[in-house]
């Protein structure tokens, strides 16, 4: 076990982490949780603080009301499991009950495009954005539409259409981000 920070990328060597290692990493909602934590302090976090705040959020409770049994439960398995995991690929540095982000732990943002539920995933919007973009330009080339609006205008709404779209987009993606916002991106509030 690599709790100390010495031992890299389960082969020991600090290159890059591979995507297989952070789609590995990123599936166990704990680790969310634990980067998401870790995100958001200062500086170094502390084991008992992470576990804290995680079991609060798998139990849907306040820390306050969190009891020692959940709490126990998460530190258990962080300490086991999870934070040696993290530190073997070299996304945090875990030693003595520390937790401290390492430059690859912003790696892992590329691979967290969350899709909330009463959403579509961003690829099918921009597919029906630029088909209808295509449509308009096309009537508009047409004569479809009154001769009195010019086809430039309509070329002009095609452009704010994906330029709202795309500031919206990117607004999005940074609200959903591990350590953005109040709680990770998929605790339910």
């Amino acid at each position: 076990m690599a709790v100390g920070g010495k031992q890299r990328n389960q082969t020991g060597t600090g290159n890059a982490i591979t995507r297989d290692e952070v789609f590995d990493l990123l599936s166990n909602h704990r680790r969310r949780y634990a980067l998401h934590v870790a995100k958001q302090s200062d500086g170094d976090t502390e084991l008992s603080d992470i576990a804290e705040q995680v079991a609060a959020w798998e139990n849907e409770k306040p820390q306050s009301e969190i009891t020692s049994s959940e709490r126990h439960r998460v530190y258990t398995s962080m300490q086991q499991t999870h934070l040696p995991a993290m530190d073997r690929a070299g996304v945090i540095e875990y030693d003595n009950g520390t937790v401290s982000l390492t430059e690859q732990a912003a790696d892992l943002d590329v691979y967290m495009d969350v899709v909330p539920e009463d959403s579509i995933p961003w690829g099918q919007y921009y597919l029906g954005l630029s088909v209808l973009s295509g449509a308009v330009v096309g009537a508009a080339g047409l004569d479809v539409f009154p001769a009195s609006i010019p086809d430039l205008a309509w070329a002009g709404l095609v452009v704010m259409l994906f330029l709202c779209s795309g500031l919206y987009h990117v607004w999005q993606s940074q609200q959903l981000r591990l350590g953005a916002g109040e709680t990770p991106p998929d605790v339910e509030t």
